[in-house]
């Protein structure tokens, strides 16, 4: 290799060629048709357009059309729209520091024109007749249409032949097109969107509320497994819909964030808010939500990358939390008090339309009497029961009415697992070790609140060769260290000395602790590590506070519980992840039953 590179003769410094050029650029903005897609519909928006209609074939390889109602571009401009950074989105370094557009570079077309056929058509709407300009000639003619323009990009790649092999099927790249005018219809609901291929109508939405236009692009099931988020902190609004944990997936796929209308990608969006899903999301599974930052756009960088996907946060430790915040207030209300039925006392409950299992229940705002009787079960839930020989009260438990409680009464206990609970939908089946677990869990969080993590020194400090990076981060962050029950100090200019650990952790791998830590810490905000450590050693000892399976309960012990789960945040899932409890709706036991057929 290096008698290869020697050979070489030297060549001089020189200027590239102009087309060159413009095909080095196209190569960062234009990776596949659905690039072209996303920058066209990027324009259509900026020019106000209130409908949006995409044409494809062969996936958008031979043709990308984008047509839009907004404001046109006037003939006299139409050359300069094709040239290199010419835009009318900026004219000064100012805008560009809070820019307000989607697009704002002068980039796209340019950079689209010098690897594919490309023409304008536009029209404004006090131009008597529209005019279409063909991007390799520069001819510019009279057209038709109406007030709006409409971009044709014809055989992609034609001039780099090969970076078309690069390309995957048409179904797959058609596949990439669609999904970048998903994410646009997402952010834009006020906007109607069509795609087409081949002529054929592939998918369509019309102007909607943003709910509806969720339920249109993700699903209607989204909105039924999911809760609203509503936050606000200083100059930081977060909206949206985040998906419960039960609808999470095995692929983080359904995964939507933006700031200030964009669809992005970024590492502080996306930690945010799986770290509010920590503590229940079972295994590796990916939570699904589409996530709204509004934030002045002078806090916010978006000239990052000439895609426009990704950005960054001038404090990205205020973004961080007001997203993670907004995750988890959105999330921890228990499911079983989300949606409230409250029947006057002089009627009888009356049925209750199906729900999907595990999902919305009613919720009951407890009056002082109720109260009372919760404290006395809990009080009997928590006193000791050793006695495995323990049998039923004779006396009957006092009557609660089945539409009273969201969670209901409890009527059995199933192989000293399950509780069995009668509400107004019907059967609520209830993981008693799984529920105790979280209820545990959320008190210790809330008795220790920002205590130390006990520790326990080492007779003999385990030191490992550490980074320039492992050095620094421990000396910037002994106090976050000693909350985290670790004492980890330099031992020479290279090397880190483990002196203390977490007591818990006293027989783990103290290196390997510690590597892990720093890295946290390095990456993350020492606040969000702390919690993050001290909750996991928490979950850990909530797991073996809570009752065990096997234990037989009173029915009094039974009710206790339910009525502890119904006020307990995130109540629906344990620490690890896994449900609670399962509600059977009389319509699910009908059909078990082939009742009514």
């Amino acid at each position: 290799m290096n008698a290869i590179l020697s050979a070489r003769p030297r060549r001089p410094i020189r200027d590239l060629p102009d087309e060159l050029v413009s095909q080095i650029a196209a190569g960062e903005v234009v990776e596949r048709p659905a690039s072209v897609v996303r920058e066209l519909v990027d324009n259509a928006l900026d020019a106000g357009a209130a409908s949006v209609t995409v044409r494809l074939l062969a996936g958008g390889v031979r043709l990308v059309s984008v047509e839009d109602d907004g404001a046109g571009i006037p003939r006299e401009e139409l050359p300069a729209a094709l040239r290199r950074h010419s835009t009318s989105k900026i004219a000064s370094l100012q805008e560009l520091e809070s820019v307000g557009t989607m697009g704002f570079r002068g980039e796209a077309l340019a950079a689209i024109g010098s690897v594919a056929e490309l023409s304008l058509l536009s029209r404004t709407p006090d131009q008597a007749t529209a005019f279409q300009l063909d991007g390799r000639s520069g001819e510019l003619r009279p057209g038709a249409r109406a007030p709006g323009t409409t971009v044709e990009v014809k055989e992609l790649f034609f001039s780099t032949p090969a970076r078309r092999k690069f390309l995957k099927s048409d179904a797959t790249e058609l596949a990439h097109c669609v999904e970048a005018v998903r994410r646009h219809a997402l952010a834009r609901p006020d906007v109607a969107f069509a795609i087409w291929h081949e002529g054929r109508l592939v998918e369509q939405w019309r102007p909607a509320t943003l709910e509806q236009r969720m339920a249109d692009v993700l699903g209607a099931e989204l909105l039924d497994r999911s809760v609203p988020v509503q936050y606000s902190a200083g100059p930081i609004r977060v909206t949206g819909r985040a998906g419960i944990p039960d609808a999470a997936r095995s692929r983080a796929d359904q995964q939507f964030a933006y700031v200030n209308g964009r669809f992005v990608r970024d590492k502080v969006l996306a930690h945010a808010a799986r770290s509010a899903y920590e503590d229940v999301l079972h295994g590796q599974r990916q939570p699904v939500y589409a996530l709204y930052l509004e934030i002045d756009p002078s806090r916010v960088d978006v000239n990052v990358h000439p895609t426009k996907i990704e950005v960054r946060f001038r404090d990205s430790r205020e973004v961080h939390q007001a997203v993670r915040r907004a995750v988890e207030d959105a999330l921890a209300p228990p499911r079983a008090g989300a949606a409230a039925l409250v029947t006057p006392a002089s009627e009888p409950p009356r049925p209750q339309a199906p729900t999907s299992a595990g999902w919305a229940q009613p919720r009951m705002d407890f009056g002082p009497a109720a109260r009372n009787r919760v404290s006395d079960l809990a009080a009997l839930w928590q006193a000791d029961a050793a006695d495995p020989q323990r049998t039923e009260p004779a006396s009957p438990p006092p009557a609660l009415p089945a539409g009273e409680w969201p969670l209901g009464r409890a009527v059995a206990q199933l192989q000293g697992v399950y509780i069995l609970a009668e509400n107004a939908q019907g059967l609520v089946i209830v993981d008693m070790h799984a529920a105790h677990e979280r209820i545990v869990y959320e008190r210790l969080k809330r008795q220790m609140d920002t205590s130390a993590i006990a520790s326990q020194p080492l007779l003999i400090p385990a030191t490992f060769a550490a980074t320039p990076q492992e050095v620094a981060t421990a000396e910037s962050s002994v106090a976050a260290l000693r909350v985290l029950g670790l004492d980890i100090t330099p031992f020479s200019p290279k090397t880190l000395a483990v002196r203390a650990v977490p007591t818990s952790l006293a027989q783990g791998d103290a290196v390997e602790l510690a590597r892990s830590v720093l890295a946290e810490l390095a990456q993350h905000d020492a606040s969000t590590v702390i919690e993050r450590a001290q909750h996991e050693l928490l979950g850990t000892m909530a797991c073996h506070g809570a009752v065990r399976a096997n234990r037989k309960l009173t029915l009094d012990e039974m009710n206790a519980l339910l009525r502890q789960m119904e006020e307990t945040e995130r109540s629906d899932q344990c620490n690890h992840g896994r449900p609670t409890w399962r509600q059977l709706a009389m319509h699910d036991l009908d059909r078990l039953f082939l009742r009514g057929r």
